[in-house]
């Protein structure tokens, strides 16, 4: 089993924009490896992917020379300034220091709702595109458009949705974020995690039915073939435990084969980030 999408942080080294207020209080103290260890072990998980927390070059180095050191870290999704003329420079710098698979950026925070068309940050893209990464879209339903739009104008780009486009769960809500997952999953080079959805519900009652419509939506319109499984801990414990979200997104999927289901679990992730066959080590940088 792979989990595609995990963090490590600490907040007495760094600060986390988006950690501000009190409600984030119960995940403000340091994660670290030992910790990720502790969860993966007793949940068989057996490699996992890394994901940036901020917009930080140094966040990204330190993660690599974590995932370098670690083997249960796969790989590491990191960051850069897709608008940096030296881009192709810094990723293949970075590309020497672990195993760099993709890079993110919090575009959900961007004031701009088509700041992924912006012309520097679509020639960024098309770099990431040729170093042979992927990029994590972290977006939410006003961004789906110009996500939708990236990947019709770079087919040659890997894009992996985070957590379905952070469906409105807790308030029940369903358009626009339907039809603009279903649009964006009309592209064949975008595939989606199942990741981050427990803290999209209410953190103190949500219920595995409360995610049903909208994990039944995505795997709809994306299929078994083109999902995958994430954690999304340690930001999960504000509304349940590791073993709790695994456990959830494996009666989500009850419906699957087996075969459907280890795609989910494993091969997907294994694909859309360049792992080789064990799942544990890139095959490229």
């Amino acid at each position: 089993m792979i989990d595609a999408h995990h963090h490590l942080w600490d907040p007495s080294r760094r600060e986390y924009p988006w950690m501000a207020g009190d409600a984030l209080d119960p995940i403000r103290r340091p994660y670290t490896v030992d910790d990720l260890r502790a969860v993966t072990k007793a949940a068989g998980v057996h490699a996992t992917i890394l994901v940036q927390t901020v917009s930080s070059a140094t966040e990204t180095e330190e993660f690599l020379a974590t995932a370098a050191a670690e083997p249960v870290i796969a790989g590491v999704v990191g960051w850069v300034d897709l608008a940096a003329p030296d881009i192709a420079d810094r990723l293949a710098e970075l590309a020497g220091l672990g195993p760099l698979v993709g890079l993110r950026h919090q575009v959900e925070t961007e004031p701009d709702e088509d700041w992924l068309l912006r012309p520097a940050v679509l020639a960024g893209l098309s770099t990431v595109a040729a170093a042979g990464l992927a990029f994590d879209l972290l977006v939410r339903s006003p961004q789906l458009p110009a996500a939708t739009e990236v990947a019709l104008r770079l087919p040659e780009l890997r894009l992996v949705l985070d957590h379905a486009a952070k469906p409105p769960i807790a308030t029940g809500e369903w358009e626009p974020w339907a039809s603009g997952v279903a649009a964006l999953a009309a592209r064949e080079n975008v595939v989606c995690k199942l990741s981050g959805l427990v803290t999209e519900a209410d953190w103190s009652a949500w219920e595995v039915g409360h995610l049903r419509r909208y994990v039944d939506h995505v795997l709809d319109v994306f299929g078994p073939d083109r999902l995958m499984y994430g954690s999304d801990w340690p930001v999960c414990e504000l509304a349940a435990s590791y073993e709790v979200v695994l456990d959830a997104a494996i009666a989500l999927t009850g419906s699957l084969s087996d075969a459907e289901r280890l795609a989910v679990f494993e091969h997907n992730a294994r694909t859309a980030y360049g792992l080789d066959a064990s799942g544990d080590t890139p095959s490229r940088g």
